[in-house]
């Protein structure tokens, strides 16, 4: 039976890879994002895949995105976000630093926590949250990397309150992922170079990879996995 997949952020990179791997697999698929160009490009060729524009840091969209929703979710990926320092103007007083630190919090940590507790209720039993971390919230990246450290900790808390209806919440949290838009066409050979030489496979990551994570999560042979963070990084950092 197919489920109900809501992916956040699914216009591009990680996001396409998810939806896409969910869609060929059978199973609906609902897309958001801010900008309808790159939802439509998801969505081309997929008729289980229906994109909906949405800002998840903002209550009011949300609300308004409910009406658009099915009763019934059975896996959400919060994957909405991205460093949004490397699209900040480089002004370095006080105000421009907290708002600038405001819009990490807010892309990365504010948007995963805002969605779920705005689909709840909505949220089916024997389903999955399932959120994209970054290895950043263990090696540091400013504001990017504290936001997303603070996902890993509320996502503790959430597995706690959903566990008890059958609900997993975990953490996916990716190295460098090539094929994304992640840098903004910022990233030199040189810092790339170095990013895949610190891995112990040799090469970066895809988006493929990354969505083969999530689909494990959200299916059956992960069911008693919750609470936690999976690392898919190459070996760049290892744990025990």
């Amino acid at each position: 039976m197919s489920r109900t997949i809501l992916i956040t952020g699914g216009g591009t990179g990680i996001g396409r890879a998810v939806a896409h791997h969910f869609a060929d697999a059978g199973d609906d698929v609902l897309v958001t994002g801010r900008r309808p160009g790159p939802l439509e490009e998801t969505a081309a060729g997929r008729r289980t895949v229906r994109l909906l524009v949405c800002d998840h840091t903002d209550p009011r969209a949300l609300t308004a995105l409910l009406a658009e929703l099915p009763e019934r979710i059975d896996v959400l990926v919060n994957n909405a976000g991205g460093n949004t320092d490397l699209d900040a103007d480089g002004a370095d007083d006080l105000a421009s630093y907290a708002r600038n630190f405001r819009a990490n919090l807010d892309a990365n940590l504010l948007s995963a926590a805002l969605t779920t507790k705005a689909l709840d209720g909505r949220l089916a039993a024997g389903g999955a949250v399932v959120h994209i971390g970054s290895i950043a919230a263990d090696q540091g990246a400013g504001s990017y990397g504290a936001a997303k450290a603070g996902l890993a900790s509320w996502n503790v808390e959430l597995s706690r309150i959903l566990g008890p209806r059958d609900i997993t919440a975990n953490v996916v949290s990716p190295g460098y992922v090539a094929d994304t838009d992640f840098f903004r066409d910022q990233l030199t050979d040189e810092r790339r170079d170095r990013l895949v030489a610190a891995s112990a496979v040799g090469r970066p990551g895809s988006p493929d990879d990354i969505a083969g994570t999530v689909a494990f999560l959200a299916s059956r042979a992960a069911r008693h996995l919750t609470g936690q963070v999976l690392n898919v990084n190459g070996g760049t950092r290892t744990t025990r």
